[in-house]
């Protein structure tokens, strides 16, 4: 069983079934996976370190993404 088998993923509440979602699953290793709702299961997962996870949310929260 791979650490996605197991892994717990969770989306917005706010989604509101448009197909336009990510999902994030908090693994056991501390990594963190995000993946496409469209491609759940079968499409790529992109995994980040803990570190990278906090400093990606820093960043949404001080707008650093914002258009």
């Amino acid at each position: 069983m791979s650490d996605l088998d197991a892994a717990a993923w969770r989306k917005s509440i706010r989604s509101n079934g448009g197909g336009n979602c990510i999902e994030v699953a908090f693994l056991d290793d501390g990594r963190v996976a995000v993946r496409d709702t469209k491609d759940s299961g079968t499409g790529p997962v992109l995994r980040f370190t803990p570190g990278e996870w906090n400093a990606f949310i820093l960043g949404v929260k001080d707008g650093e993404f914002d258009r």
